[in-house]
C-alpha cells in the first residue's frame, strides 16, 4: 500500500486483528485505506505522516504534519458498536480533559485529533489481567475516577452526519437476550444461578438512574496519557449515553483480575464508587454484567484461559460459590 511516495503500513497486529474480526468487510477495509488517507491527507492538508502508532486493534493512527507545521493525529478506524460514536463524545468534551477533536469525516469515520505529547499512559497496560487492582496503582485509579468524573455531561448539539451516542442500556438488553437463548456453550459454561443473578440485574440496570450522560464502557488507565496542554489527556472513548455508574463497570471489574476474591472485590467497589460519586450497588451490578459479557465473548472465542478468569470475577461480585459447571 502506498500513501504518494510513502508506504503506508498497518502494524502487524491491527491487520491481523481487522482480518480476522471482521472478516471480508475488513479486508475491503484494508484495500480501501490508501486511497481513504489519500483522500484525508488532501482535504485536510496533511503533508507528512509518522510511522503508524502501534498498541491499537483495529484503527490506522498516525501522527500527520498540517499546513503550517503544526503536527496532529489522523485515526481511521473500522467503525463498530464500540467506537461509532467517538467523534460525538469529543465534540462535546471539546478539549476539557479529552484530546481536541480538530475535524471528522463522517463517510469514513475518519478523526483528526490533537497530538497528546509525550503520550506516555497512565498506565501501560500488558493485557489481561490488567493492573489496575494492584495496590502500588491505587493513585493512578483514584485520578482516573476525578477525570473520568469530570468527563461526565449531557451531549451537545453535534454538526449533520455526527453519529448518535449508543444507548449503555442496549448493552444490558443485549446481554439479557444472549443470557435467554439455549444455546449450549452457554449453558455449559455459565451455571443457572450466575445466569439467574446476571438477568436480573440486566433487568434492573435497563431502567437507568438519574440524567443520561456521556458515559465510557472502556474506563482502563491506558486510554489516558500525558500531554502538554493538561498534564493529562483522555484518547479512545468509547461513549455512551447513560447512568453515572456505568463508567464504573469497567473500572471495576479490571481491578478485581489482580485478585479475583470477595473481598478484594469488596474493597474495590466501595472505594471505585466513592471516587466515582456513585451508587455502590449500580456499580457493582454493571461491573459484574461487564463481567459476565466477557464470559460470553470468551465462549465464543473458545477462550478458556480468558473465560476462566472472568468466571472468577463474575463470581467475587456475585458473592457465590463457583460450582463446577461453570469452569472452562
Amino acid at each position: 500500500m502506498s500513501l504518494g511516495r510513502m508506504p503506508l503500513v498497518l502494524p502487524i497486529e491491527v491487520e491481523e486483528t481487522v482480518r480476522t474480526v471482521f472478516g471480508a468487510d475488513g479486508a475491503r477495509w484494508i484495500d480501501a485505506l490508501p486511497e481513504v488517507v489519500a483522500g484525508l491527507a488532501a482535504r485536510w492538508g496533511l503533508t507528512e505522516f509518522s510511522a503508524p502508532f502501534g498498541g491499537g486493534t483495529h484503527a490506522y493512527v498516525a501522527a500527520a504534519r498540517r499546513v503550517g507545521g503544526a503536527w496532529a493525529v489522523l485515526k481511521v478506524p473500522v467503525v463498530d458498536e464500540e467506537n461509532v460514536a467517538e467523534a460525538t463524545a469529543l465534540h462535546s468534551y471539546d478539549g476539557d480533559g479529552a484530546v481536541r477533536l480538530l475535524d471528522f469525516d463522517p463517510d469514513s469515520g475518519a478523526l483528526l485529533l490533537e497530538l497528546a505529547r509525550p503520550g506516555t499512559e497512565l498506565l501501560t497496560q500488558p493485557g489481561f489481567p490488567s493492573l489496575e487492582g494492584r495496590p502500588e496503582n491505587a493513585d493512578k485509579v483514584a485520578f482516573a475516577c476525578g477525570l473520568y468524573r469530570r468527563l461526565r455531561r449531557p451531549p451537545t448539539a453535534v454538526p449533520a452526519g455526527f453519529p448518535n451516542l449508543p444507548m449503555a442500556t442496549d448493552l444490558a438488553d443485549g446481554l439479557r437476550a444472549r443470557l435467554a437463548d439455549s444455546e449450549p456453550a452457554l449453558a455449559e459454561h455459565i451455571s443457572p444461578l450466575l445466569r439467574e443473578h446476571a438477568t436480573r440485574l440486566c433487568a434492573e440496570l435497563s431502567e437507568p438512574a438519574g440524567e443520561l450522560l456521556i458515559v465510557n464502557r472502556d474506563t482502563h488507565l491506558g486510554n489516558i496519557v500525558a500531554a502538554e496542554r493538561e498534564p493529562w489527556l483522555l484518547i479512545d472513548p468509547k461513549p455512551c449515553l447513560g447512568e453515572a455508574a456505568f463508567d464504573a463497570g469497567f473500572l471495576i471489574m479490571i481491578q478485581i483480575q489482580s485478585n479475583p476474591t470477595r473481598e478484594h472485590a469488596n474493597t474495590v467497589v466501595a472505594a471505585t464508587a466513592a471516587a466515582l460519586a456513585v451508587d455502590p450497588d449500580r456499580a457493582r451490578g454493571w461491573a459484574l454484567v461487564r463481567a459476565v459479557e466477557e464470559m460470553v465473548w470468551a465462549i465464543d472465542d473458545e477462550a478458556h484461559d480468558m473465560l476462566t478468569l472472568h468466571t472468577a470475577v463474575a463470581y467475587a461480585l456475585a458473592d457465590a460459590p463457583v460450582n463446577q459447571s461453570d469452569s472452562p
